[in-house]
């Protein structure tokens, strides 16, 4: 590791409050954020591990409630739920919407067009209920990067793009075109690809990755949906930082964001470049004439929390702020933390211990045993107790363990300690009063 790997990685790791990226434990991108029941649904793309170029075969979900903790649920579709696309790679930028008390995933084929899913539940499972493209042109190889949006009047579209910019309308079932599909002649300048289309007030925007490359955020603004689309400027300047990037924009609870993606990680861990990016967040603010304040690269302010965690609530153990080693792994409907070696931890932010906890209980399956240290506030920090965990169980055992009665607000640092080799696998937690 070169001398400026390793001051990123430091700096990485000290400014681990600032939760940037949102998510370690897998490699993601092409955000998608969706807000329905208070609750923020974010699909994503999913860069494997091991890629080189290119390697995408699933899509993610991962939600929160306060914009700093969020909770992994696994993959909620892949290429398996299209029978007539290539198995081998191309899972790129999907986006969701909800109508109707339905969910509609659009996924791109990257060379074989555009796919619709549709499931009851934003969680899923999904289904395609189509069998076949719903986006088929003549310029397959442009058809990626789909963005529903639903205007005021109930009239749905979709646009997508890559290097131009195209949209159709859909009808009311999300899942067949009305009319033609129509290019974007003047398209938005330094448009490269990943439109991303909503409304506020009584402005329509056009987010889009934007130069080439790298690539930054640029956006439009028309008074239709259906354009004409005049640029206004960046969300986000061009970096050689971000290399590609990819818009998500939504509004939650009074404030708005913008997602994107970076290779922070990676770059924490090698200087080769590989394809394997990391979903990022910030807030994003409007002036008054409805134009949007420029944001600052990632890593330098993350979004605030919204809300405290509830400790004393069963907290699935793949809910994070931040983490350093561990890794996730689904298994029939059920998801565990992984690859949990010594020194490791997973941080979760702004706990409300209210009044005081004293007792705490967590589910793990043991391998070769260790313990779970419950610092606060930093991974050195307070310790107010330890929960021992036995050796090799085949399935999950709740250990409980007193805790110093703590009382307020707090960060919690679960720092994992043991032997070598893999300790345990984590369900879930939860403190007691």
């Amino acid at each position: 590791m070169n001398n400026a790997v390793t001051v990123f990685a430091i700096i990485l790791v000290t400014t681990a409050t600032a939760q940037k990226p949102i998510v370690q434990t897998k490699y993601t991108a092409d955000p998608a954020p969706m807000v329905y029941n208070d609750t923020i649904f974010l699909y994503t793309s999913h860069d494997e591990d091991d890629a080189e170029g290119f390697k995408m075969l699933d899509w993610l979900l991962y939600t929160s409630t306060d914009m700093v903790n969020w909770t992994e649920h696994g993959a909620v579709a892949s290429l398996k739920d299209f029978s007539w696309a290539p198995q081998d790679n191309g899972a790129w930028a999907v986006q969701s919407i909800e109508r109707d008390g339905k969910f509609y995933l659009y996924c791109p084929m990257h060379g074989s067009g555009i796919g619709v899913l549709v499931s009851d539940s934003p969680y899923g499972p999904f289904k395609d209920p189509l069998g076949k493209r719903l986006i088929d042109t003549d310029h397959i190889w442009n058809d990626i990067d789909p963005s529903p949006f639903i205007d005021d009047d109930g009239q749905a579209y979709l646009y997508w793009g890559n290097p131009d910019v195209y949209y159709v309308k859909l009808n009311k079932d999300m899942i067949s075109i009305e009319g033609d599909v129509i290019k974007i002649n003047s398209k938005p300048d330094n448009y490269q690809e990943g439109p991303w289309v909503w409304k506020h007030d009584d402005h329509y925007y056009m987010a889009y990755a934007s130069t080439c490359c790298p690539e930054g955020l640029g956006y439009a603004m028309s008074d239709s949906p259906q354009g004409p689309w005049e640029y206004k400027g960046m969300i986000m300047d061009a970096t050689e930082k971000t290399r590609g990037n990819h818009p998500g924009i939504i509004e939650y609870k009074g404030k708005s964001y913008a997602f994107g993606h970076s290779y922070d990680i990676l770059k924490s861990k090698t200087s080769t470049f590989y394809e394997r990016r990391s979903v990022d967040a910030a807030e994003m603010k409007y002036n008054e004439d409805g134009t949007i304040q420029k944001i600052p690269y990632w890593n330098d302010k993350g979004p605030d929390q919204i809300e405290n965690l509830n400790p004393f609530r069963r907290t699935e153990a793949e809910t994070m702020a931040w983490s350093e080693g561990v890794k996730t792994k689904k298994e029939q409907d059920m998801i565990y933390v992984t690859s949990i070696n010594d020194g490791d931890y997973i941080m979760v932010t702004g706990a409300d211990f209210k009044d005081g906890a004293s007792k705490f209980n967590v589910s793990a399956q043991s391998f070769s045993g260790g313990s779970i240290e419950i610092r606060l506030d930093s991974k050195e920090g307070r310790l107010i107790g330890t929960s021992k965990i036995d050796k090799a169980y085949d399935s999950c055992k709740i250990y409980n363990s007193d805790i110093e009665k703590v009382r307020g607000i707090h960060d919690i640092f679960f720092v994992f300690k043991g032997k070598s080799g893999e300790l345990f696998h984590l369900d879930y937690w939860e403190f007691q009063k």
